[in-house]
C-alpha cells in the first residue's frame, strides 16, 4: 500500500505579517470622521460658598433669543425665521439710527499695539458694547436647531467686525489682520452671547 503524500505545512508567522501590514495599510489609507465640538468654552461653576448675584442689565440692552420646545424660533417675544436672525442681530448691536429701543450707544476706544507692545494707533467709535445678546432654549429643544441659531447669532459678530475692519484697516478683513488689530477689533465689537440654563416655557416639566 503506498505512503500517503504530506501535504506541506502553511507557515502561519507569515500570514500574521501580512495581516498586520494590511492593517496598517487600512489604517492609513482610511479616513475616519471625527465629532467637531463648539470652539467656545463654558463659564467655570461657582463655588459652593459663593452666592448667585443678579446682575441689573437694563432692559433695552437684552437681545432676547428663544428657542421653545416646538424647535419654533422667538427673537424679543416675535415669532422669527432662522434665516432673518442674523439681520435682526445686527441690527440690534450696532443701532445705526441711535433707536431708544435697541442698546445704548457709548464712545468706546481701543489701542492698536504693534509687535514690540507700543500704541500704533487709536480705535473710537460709538458702539453698543453694553449689548447682551440672550440665547435660551427648552429643554425639549433639538440640538441641532441650537446650533443653527446659535451659527447665525456668532455669524452676525463675524459680520460686523469684517465690515469694521474693512473701514479702518484699508480694506482688510478681521482675518486678514494681525492678532493686535483682531484684538483692537474684538475689544471695540465683543460677543457677547449668554447662553441660559434650559427651562421649560410654557411646556410639559
Amino acid at each position: 500500500m503506498a505512503n500517503k503524500r504530506k501535504l506541506p505545512e502553511i507557515n502561519a508567522s507569515q500570514m500574521a505579517d501580512i495581516s498586520f501590514l494590511l492593517l496598517i495599510f487600512w489604517l492609513c489609507s482610511t479616513t475616519m470622521s471625527t465629532d467637531q465640538g463648539l470652539s467656545r468654552r463654558l463659564p467655570p461653576p461657582l463655588p459652593p460658598n459663593m452666592e448667585k448675584q443678579d446682575v441689573e442689565v437694563n432692559e433695552r440692552n437684552i437681545f432676547v433669543v428663544l428657542i421653545n420646545s416646538q424647535n419654533q424660533l422667538l427673537v424679543q417675544g416675535e415669532p422669527m425665521d432662522v434665516k432673518e436672525l442674523r439681520a435682526e442681530a445686527k441690527a440690534f448691536i450696532l443701532n445705526v439710527e441711535n433707536d431708544p429701543h435697541k442698546p445704548v450707544l457709548v464712545e468706546t476706544t481701543a489701542d492698536v499695539l504693534d509687535k514690540n507692545g507700543n500704541v500704533e494707533r487709536t480705535l473710537k467709535a460709538y458702539t453698543t458694547k453694553q449689548h447682551v445678546v440672550s440665547l435660551q432654549n427648552d429643554r425639549g429643544t433639538l440640538y441641532e436647531k441650537y446650533i443653527e441659531v446659535q451659527n447665525e447669532l456668532v455669524a452676525a459678530y463675524n459680520e460686523i467686525r469684517d465690515e469694521y475692519s474693512r473701514k479702518e484697516f484699508g480694506g482688510l478683513t478681521f482675518n486678514e489682520l494681525t492678532p493686535e488689530q483682531q484684538e483692537a477689533v474684538q475689544t471695540m465689537y465683543p460677543q457677547k452671547i449668554s447662553e441660559a440654563e434650559p427651562k421649560n416655557y410654557g411646556g410639559k416639566k
